[in-house]
């Protein structure tokens, strides 16, 4: 009787885990269920789409065809509404049922919502799926002011969309910065000055207590905390995820705010394994649990699940992930965990070029590049390896710093 693995979740987690299985396993039977309405798309490109930069057609990744051809059994539009990690069993909202050996959780999250009032009129979006950045490219497109809540990656692309589009819109942010947990004020300066050339003008110290509404229910101003009203015809809210744990609630497997994995991607459930954003996983590079839900990094641990879940113990997931912002004249980088250590590091190493190393127990754990990437080649590397670079934290700021310039050390 051949090997069933079930997939749950078609993000690049669980597709690369379905064509990993498929490779490892020709004779198996894979089937992935989720509950969009089509494959696997590219999510770092949807943002290009609604600014209006991209067609549809480069977005999309895999088709039906592709996992027919693979013979992988594919339902879309399909939610799992329980799971028997008893009997092995995963039940769906039309009350199929689905037998695997092992199963693969990759789940991810749902945009958190404002609990403000009217924080679910219309004009008011969240931006996470294909279907999102469709219904955001149509309303901003008719939209003529616009405003923004959220200060951190998500929410600078409603920025960018915003600007792209010729829709002046206020940034309302909670602190004094954009990203302030992973930034300083020099640094985040450099993307507020990038965001008013745009027409997205920074608002610190705000928010959104309450969006008020025209006759029709469609959003019509936000107001703030400190009383200001702000006119717009198109909201986006970007505040963080809510990560889909509920599946599992009611059986043993552990949660803490994802679904707790080892560096294999295996649960505390022998057979079920976790991927992609709704993992906190055991981060080998970091020396502690983490999460991470960066396009290459759920990519990897799809990856490294499938091979697991093949052969349990076959691979680790070591991985220093990273994120770029494509929005500005300039490039910007964040790799690893930027907002996690005890200390940090910075410099301005040029005219519109600025870094940013944290670090824990004396070795690097994240970071942030603006305007000159080519030293994150070097810091990665002193990631994986976990080396201590606590006494030389101004070679790690140089202009050009490679590895090689830093002297050997013991750690202390």
């Amino acid at each position: 009787m051949s090997e069933s693995y079930v997939i749950v979740g078609d993000g690049v987690a669980g597709s690369s885990a379905a064509e990993t299985l498929r490779e490892e396993r020709p004779d198996a039977d894979i089937t992935v269920i989720t509950d969009e309405g089509e494959a696997l798309y590219n999510r770092i490109l949807i943002k290009e789409f609604a600014k209006g930069k991209l067609p549809e057609a480069p977005i999309s990744i895999h088709d039906e065809e592709w996992y027919a051809e693979r013979d992988i059994d594919l339902r879309l539009n399909t939610l799992v509404v329980d799971i028997d990690v008893e009997s092995d069993e995963i039940r769906t909202h039309e009350e199929e049922v689905f037998a695997y050996d092992s199963l693969l959780l990759a789940i991810g999250g749902t945009p958190q919502q404002l609990p403000v009032e009217n924080a679910d009129a219309d004009g008011v979006h969240h931006f996470w799926t294909f279907q999102d950045a469709r219904r955001i490219k149509e309303s901003v497109e008719d939209a003529d002011s616009g405003v923004i809540v959220g200060a951190g990656l998500l929410g600078i692309d409603f920025a960018a969309i915003c600007g792209a589009q010729d829709v002046e819109a206020k940034y309302l942010m909670r602190g004094d910065s954009w990203w302030r947990y992973a930034l300083s004020n020099e640094g985040a300066e450099i993307m507020h000055e990038a965001m008013r050339e745009r027409g997205a003008e920074p608002v610190f110290d705000s928010g959104a207590d309450r969006f008020e509404v025209d006759e029709d229910g469609h959003v019509e101003a936000a107001i703030d905390p400190n009383g200001e009203r702000y006119e717009c015809d198109f909201a986006g809210v970007a505040i963080g995820l809510n990560f889909n744990t509920e599946i599992v609630e009611d059986t043993p497997v552990e949660t803490d705010d994802g679904i707790l994995v080892d560096e294999y991607m295996r649960t505390n459930v022998d057979n079920v394994f976790a991927a992609g954003d709704i993992t906190e996983f055991n981060d080998l590079v970091l020396g502690d649990r983490a999460q991470n839900g960066a396009w290459g990094s759920a990519k990897e641990q799809g990856t490294i699940a499938a091979r697991n879940m093949v052969e349990y113990g076959a691979e680790e997931f070591r991985w220093v992930s990273s994120y770029s912002i494509t929005h500005f004249e300039f490039p910007f980088l964040s790799f690893g965990h930027p907002t996690l250590g005890d200390e940090s590091v910075e410099a301005t190493t040029g005219e519109g070029e600025w870094r940013r190393l944290a670090l824990k127990d004396g070795r690097i754990v994240g970071g942030v590049l603006i305007g000159d990437l080519a030293p994150q080649s070097a810091y990665k590397q002193l990631m994986r390896e976990r080396r201590y670079v606590g006494d030389q934290t101004d070679v790690l700021m140089e202009e050009g710093f490679s590895v090689d310039d830093l002297a050997q050390t013991s750690e202390p």
